[in-house]
């Protein structure tokens, strides 16, 4: 018997994709702390959300906890990271009271979205928050004002039923991992009913998300796939997700790893679409590549659109630190 003839595949490969700068900066601080303070680092929360990282750095070091009164006493000295996705102001403020080191991971540009709510407020306002109800960044966010000061929108149907106290004095803001066409939508609406509603000073949704979805969007038609590479709670690689489905791939699904496609189940294709959240590795993409290499005749084309080459500087503390090749393969997601 002759080897079974591998059906042609193309691959669309969308560019950019993967780690942001944002993302970048984050793992690279707690991989810096390990060099400069020594294991254990403990990092509150998920650093980023995906599972290879997180093991990455548990396998280097990093202890991951929920709060930080699960630090123990004999520890106190070890640095605790905060994630890229932004804290509320009551945990810096609680890691002080425990004498606690702390350095703080949240995006630059996260912290830009609580700076612009933070002005809303200062000058009156009562800020509109659009995003999603119980995700990091929106706790984050709506934790940088007191109590009351931010009302959470998600959809269009929110905006309707919403009935704020001072319809005239409203100022929003949006998550920063959105879907830039609902996000667009939900705005058009809030003018609508608000006219005088105030725009942050900068658009919120970052650069990275509105990339990742256009280079989606373009690649997506005519696709009898689309594989997005991201965990099953990173907003961002949701949205993707979406934008395949939206710009007219026949199917389109998230996967953590080559190991969780439905092989036998993908019937005939033969163009597949295949893009990567802001926090998924590069390593996870050239996996999926390997498989569909091993089954199929696969040709990648590059589907790119914009360059990205966005840089976030480290904490001060860490910015004499070398990093070995090894290191900063890993921080890049090689």
């Amino acid at each position: 018997m002759g080897e079974r003839v591998k059906p042609n595949l193309t691959i669309r490969l969308c560019g950019p994709r993967g780690f942001c700068a944002g993302v970048d900066r984050a793992i690279q601080i707690v991989v810096l702390a390990l060099k400069a303070y020594g294991a254990p680092v403990y990092v509150r929360h998920e650093i980023v959300h995906n599972r290879y990282v997180v093991e990455g750095l548990e396998a280097k070091g990093a202890v991951f906890v929920e709060e930080l009164d699960e630090i123990p006493e004999e520890h106190r000295g070890q640095p605790v990271v905060f994630s890229a996705h932004g804290v509320p102001k009551t945990v810096p403020a609680d890691a002080v009271a425990r004498n606690l080191f702390y350095l703080d991971a949240t995006c630059p540009l996260v912290s830009k979205v609580h700076k612009q709510a933070m002005r809303h407020q200062k000058l009156g306002r009562h800020v509109i928050l659009i995003g999603h109800a119980g995700h990091p960044e929106v706790i984050g966010t709506m934790g940088q004002l007191p109590e009351g000061a931010v009302s959470l929108i998600e959809t269009i149907a929110d905006v309707d039923a919403y009935q704020p106290a001072d319809p005239d004095n409203l100022g929003y803001v949006t998550q920063t991992t959105l879907s830039v066409d609902d996000t667009a939508g939900v705005i058009a609406r809030l003018m609508e009913r608000f006219p005088n509603l105030t725009a942050p000073a900068a658009d919120s949704i970052c650069y990275a998300t509105t990339n990742r979805q256009e280079a989606v969007k373009q690649a997506a038609p005519g696709c009898d796939l689309f594989l997005i590479v991201g965990a099953p709670n990173s907003s961002n690689s949701k949205r993707l997700v979406e934008v395949a489905t939206r710009a007219g791939a026949k199917c389109a699904m998230l996967v953590q790893r080559a190991s969780e496609i439905d092989w036998d189940g993908l019937g005939a294709i033969a163009t597949v679409g295949l893009s990567a959240g802001a926090s998924a590795p590069e390593v996870i993409v050239n996996e999926i590549i390997e498989a569909f290499r091993q089954r199929y005749n696969a040709v990648v084309e590059l589907a790119d659109t914009v360059e990205e080459n966005e840089h976030f500087l480290v904490n001060r503390e860490l910015r004499n630190i070398e990093l070995t090749a090894a290191d900063m393969a890993f921080v890049n997601g090689e």
